[in-house]
């Protein structure tokens, strides 16, 4: 579990160990605390956020779903490599 700006996150699928906490408090931002889910990949030494919403959220266009995720991976990460996905949740 893992808290930022009072919301609390769990880490839900941590492929090739990237999850590192010192890392995903440094380049959160504000803007990420709207999304259910957030993923970071990591390319070149180099940590990526990416903001995703459930599937029935309202403010979800069709590239936010969180269904869209293996898409999103094969599109624009490179191929294998380390991510992580967490999620928003209640106290």
């Amino acid at each position: 579990m893992v808290s930022i700006n009072n919301v609390n996150y769990e880490v839900i699928e941590n492929k090739r160990d990237a999850f590192n906490e010192e890392k995903f408090r440094e380049k959160f931002s504000e803007v990420l605390s709207r999304y259910d889910y957030i993923v970071g990949d990591i390319s070149h030494e180099q940590l990526r956020l990416r903001g995703f919403f459930e599937d029935g959220n309202p403010k979800a266009s069709f590239d936010t779903k969180i269904s869209t995720l293996n898409e999103y991976l094969l599109e624009y990460c490179n191929f294998g490599c380390a991510y992580f996905v967490i999620k928003k949740v209640s106290k």
